[in-house]
This record gives structure tokens, sequence and C-alpha cells, in this order.
């Protein structure tokens, strides 16, 4: 496949799934390698052939969105951004979610692809701080749109590539090994419950002291799509909640009502609460 033509074909294609063009640029061959095996698949001999099937079988545009996935997640992914998480987000949550009658911390993991982040959250709580909070539950809701992500997600056994950026007490004490591969102890898949859920349409109908959007809505979405998407994630904050973003990223315009987390990056707080010092 000639890569002006697949390029040329994602700048048309993108807009029609609410995704952005720029966003593609670096993960480019990626896509383009799947639009080919696609294109074979359904025995079409060109890419002005898949774009005639698209026009013919409107099925096919949900098919297309997801070759557009691009799910990069590890464990632990982004070290400064779990380091933030242990010694401020987390104890100042906490130490809020202890004052409530129900003495739940919740979480929402949004895009969790195939589960490496929201069981990070929940192995950073169970190994490094549940132990400060006696009493205080962590819950974690982990949403994708994509069920084959989801499934392997559910499963909860990766290989060592997904684990190699973790500290070596992780390794020991919240995976287990089977056959080749270190797959989550039940302590910590506890807390975890996945769901399908496509952002783009809707968002949990429920309130969260964390919510962690990143690489996902403010890399691959439009940015009229950025700013509706990102405008109901924002009203599932509680007060005092903190929204954690990709390093690289910045709300857009018209999310005033969060404020930077004090002296982080890509954090950023509902105002209502002040956040607490760590214990």
């Amino acid at each position: 496949m000639n890569k002006l033509d697949c390029t040329g074909f994602l700048q048309r294609a993108l807009p029609r799934l609410g995704l952005h063009w720029p966003g593609f640029r670096k993960v480019r061959k990626i896509v383009c390698k799947r639009l080919e095996r696609r294109r074979r698949a359904l025995g079409l001999a060109s890419l002005d052939a898949y774009r005639e099937y698209l026009d013919e079988h409107g099925d096919e545009w949900e098919a297309l969105r997801a070759l557009c996935s691009i799910p990069i997640s590890r464990f632990g992914r982004d070290r400064s951004v779990f380091a933030l998480l242990e010694h401020a987000v987390l104890p100042a949550l906490a130490g809020a979610a202890g004052a409530r009658p129900e003495r739940t911390l919740t979480c929402w993991s949004a895009g969790c692809a195939s589960g490496e982040e929201p069981y990070s959250v929940s192995i950073l709580w169970g190994l490094q701080l549940a132990q400060c909070y006696p009493g205080v539950a962590l819950r974690v809701l982990a949403t994708d749109v994509d069920n084959q992500l989801l499934e392997r997600a559910a499963i909860g056994c990766y290989g060592w590539s997904s684990l190699k950026e973790v500290p070596q007490v992780w390794c020991e004490r919240a995976f287990e090994r089977r056959g080749g591969a270190y797959c989550v102890r039940e302590p910590f898949r506890a807390a975890v419950t996945f769901a399908r859920q496509d952002v783009r349409l809707s968002v949990p109908d429920a309130c969260f002291d964390l919510i962690l959007c990143r690489n996902l809505v403010l890399t691959y979405f439009e940015p009229e799509l950025q700013r509706a998407v990102m405008r109901r994630i924002a009203d599932t904050l509680r007060p005092g909640g903190a929204l954690v973003v990709g390093l690289h990223e910045t709300l857009p315009q018209g999310i005033d009502d969060l404020a930077p987390w004090p002296q982080a990056r890509a954090v950023f707080r509902r105002p209502g609460a002040t956040p607490a010092a760590p214990p």
C-alpha cells in the first residue's frame, strides 16, 4: 500500500469517525498495515475500492473504527504520573473518602485497553497506600469500546513486556506465573470492574474521585468532539476530585472549572476541597 494513498484515505475517513488526523501521524504505519490486511481479507483491489465498500456497507465504519484503535498500555506507564498518584493525589483523595459515610474511593479508567492501567491503580493502592487508610475501599471502573481488549483485561494475564517498568515488589506480590504469563492476583483484580462504553457517546452514570483519561480523547478525537467528551467527563468528577490526562495533553477551551493540581503536570482538580498533605 502506498503510504501517500493511506495518508489521504485516513485524512478523509477519520473525521467521519470523529477522529483527528494529527493524533495519528506517529501511529500511521500501524493503522495502514491493519488497513492493508482488512482490504485483502475483503478481496478488494485498492483503497479506492475499500472506500466504495464503506459507502455501500455502513456497518464497515465500525470495523474501520476498530482498526484505528491504538492501545498502547503497560503497567505503571509514565512513572512520574504514578509517583504523583502515590505521593500526592491518592492520599488526598483517600483522606476525603475516609470522611464520607461510604468510605469508598472511586476511580474511572477511561479507554482502559487491555487493563494495565486500572490494575496498576489497584496494585498501587493495595501495596503502597491501603494500610494508611484502614476502612477505605478502592473501586475502579475500567471502560473501553473494544470488546476483545476487555476480554483480555478480564483474564488479567500479560507478557513480561507489559511489566518491565514496574517495581520488583509488584512482580513478586501482585502477579503469579501461569506458564509464560504473569497474571494479576485476585486481591488486586477484585477492586476492578470492566465494562464496554464508547466515550464518544456517553459516560458512566456515577461520580468519581479519580478519572484517568490518558492519550485517548485529547490525542485522537477531533477538537469539537474533544470539548464535548471532556465536558461530560469533567462533570462526573466529585468536588475535589482529580482528572489525569496524558503528559503531552492539555485540556480544551471550555473546561474552565478544573484547575491544575498543585505542582503537578497533567493532573487537574475540580474545586471544592483543598488537597490534603500525605499522611
